[in-house]
């Protein structure tokens, strides 16, 4: 569907009876430049038992507060498993986040926490499904992130093509894979193995429960169209404030008040344009500053000014300005505003300097999300897949995940 109820925006999978499914909290308006990376540069933790992920985020009231992490483990529908604490991690957590610092030279002060898993306190014990939770000295929840831990124990390859829908082709694109489980006792492959398989890292969007088409010997074949099909949609808008006093392509002034602001050139409506590529980074950011050597305690936050002109399709609907820089979130602090002075739709933003992807997304008066109407959808757009294998022997007591592919529609065919 084109179209997401809002509960379907937020809600990353639908909640089960009997077990709370643990959603994506965004954090209070204080807390901003949540990064959290595994060994790549992707802002979702992908790793393999043992390796490292890093969790970075600032407190823009500065006091020093004291925050503390949690992990949860969870199955394949994101409810909390049913492994005890002492079966999935070795040590302890609910423990206080130490390494913090600060910011120097700033015009706007904050605190900026870091904390790596796993650390002298605690480490994983099996793969599958994680959350990550952040609560205050208060123990309110602050916000959570998810991430998953895998093993290498299957081989998954993929490829990308073009939509044979005709009502969709040119606008859908269609992942198509294998699993080969060579080497890995399956021995019901429709029961014992899911895929879930994710576009450019975004859960809502996220596909379930598909089951193999055919198998030939050890491999799992998905040579779907419509079942493992998603929108296209456009490349990422971008802006670059990592000089604080320079406008750049993006930018077409520079002020100074109380803080920098930055207002960006006015965006067009790209639905109903041919498609151009020009590279983006899906929808991610990076921090980076040139007026100081430590990123994280010397980068300035400025505020960012966004504009869209009004359009008789948008109405009285509501238009938001999203990205990971604030994981997509659809609350009253990024929602435009209609300027009747200047006849558009405008929003300002504190974001901490560097290089931000964003989009406009539109709430309609029904409650349905239409993410693309904007920036249109587009077979061309360059998208990243992620296909992630999770297997449950019976009697297993959790979902394990077996293997990861990642193909990219750079390379996409007919």
């Amino acid at each position: 569907m084109r179209f997401l109820t809002k509960s379907m925006f937020f809600l990353l999978v639908s909640s089960s009876a009997f077990a709370q499914v643990q959603e994506e909290i965004n954090p209070p308006e204080n807390i901003k430049t949540i990064i959290f990376r595994g060994p790549t540069e992707d802002q979702f933790p992908v790793i393999q038992l043992g390796e490292t992920m890093t969790l970075e985020f600032d407190d823009l009231t500065a006091r020093e507060q004291d925050y503390y992490y949690k992990i949860i483990h969870c199955d394949y529908d994101w409810t909390p498993s049913q492994l005890l604490k002492s079966q999935y991690l070795s040590g302890a957590d609910n423990q206080r986040i130490i390494d913090y610092e600060n910011s120097y030279n700033t015009l706007q002060p904050y605190s900026n926490y870091r904390l790596t898993i796993p650390n002298e306190n605690v480490q994983l014990k099996v793969s599958g499904n994680y959350v990550l939770e952040i609560y205050n000295s208060y123990g309110d929840l602050q916000f959570s992130r998810r991430f998953v831990v895998y093993r290498n124990a299957v081989r998954v390859g993929g490829t990308v093509k073009r939509s044979r829908d005709f009502n969709f082709l040119n606008e859908k694109q269609v992942v198509q894979f294998n699993i080969n489980t060579a080497g890995f006792p399956v021995v019901n492959p429709k029961n014992e193995i899911k895929v879930a398989i994710l576009q450019n890292h975004f859960w809502p969007t996220a596909l379930y429960n598909i089951k193999p088409q055919f198998t030939i010997g050890t491999e799992l074949v998905y040579k779907y169209d419509q079942e493992t099909s998603f929108f296209g949609g456009n490349e990422y808008l971008n802006f670059d404030t990592k000089d604080l006093r320079s406008p750049t392509f993006a930018i077409s002034k520079v002020e100074f008040r109380d803080l920098y602001h930055h207002l960006l050139f006015t965006n067009e409506y790209r639905h109903d344009v041919p498609y151009t590529y020009f590279p983006d980074i899906n929808g991610d950011f990076v921090v980076r500053t040139l007026q100081g050597d430590d990123v994280s305690r010397e980068a300035e936050y400025s505020m960012v000014h966004f504009s869209l002109p009004y359009s008789n399709e948008i109405g009285l609907d509501n238009v938001y300005v999203v990205g990971k820089f604030n994981n997509y979130q659809l609350e009253e602090e990024n929602k435009m505003i209609f300027n009747a002075d200047s006849g558009k739709m405008e929003l300002e933003l504190p974001i901490k300097q560097g290089f931000y992807n964003y989009k406009y997304v539109v709430e309609r008066a029904d409650g349905s999300i239409d993410p693309n109407f904007v920036s249109g959808d587009f077979h061309f757009t360059e998208n990243n897949y992620l296909i992630l294998v999770y297997y449950r022997d019976f009697g297993d007591m959790y979902d394990s995940i077996i293997g990861i592919g990642s193909v990219n529609s750079r390379t996409i065919s007919n």
